[in-house]
């Protein structure tokens, strides 16, 4: 049981590490160009579903890009929300319903 909870820990710091280096590397990429800046939301929204929404909402603060979307910055936080949600859930349960 110990090594299941290792393992989720390891993967939430993974994917939130994931995150903020994808959105520093869109910073580096697309600077100032706005045509070229929504084109990476795809990515940022499946990173932040899979659970790195609070590494990406806290970095576009960090950072001080993309705050002038409206669509990340209203779904970051209700991703994050409910990615905090449910690994509270996974490690009260046990994480007995991810083991079949």
């Amino acid at each position: 049981m110990l090594l299941l909870y290792i393992i989720l820990i390891v993967y939430i710091l993974a994917v939130n590490f994931y995150a903020v280096m994808l959105l520093k590397s869109q910073r580096d990429e697309y600077g100032s160009d706005e045509a070229k800046m929504n084109s990476g939301d795809g990515k940022l929204i499946l990173t932040a579903i899979l659970g790195g929404a609070i590494g990406i909402y806290v970095s576009m603060f960090v950072m001080r890009y993309r705050t002038k979307n409206l669509l990340l910055m209203v779904l970051m936080p209700v991703l994050g929300v409910l990615n905090v949600y449910f690994f509270i859930y996974a490690f009260r349960s046990g994480i007995t319903y991810l083991v079949v």
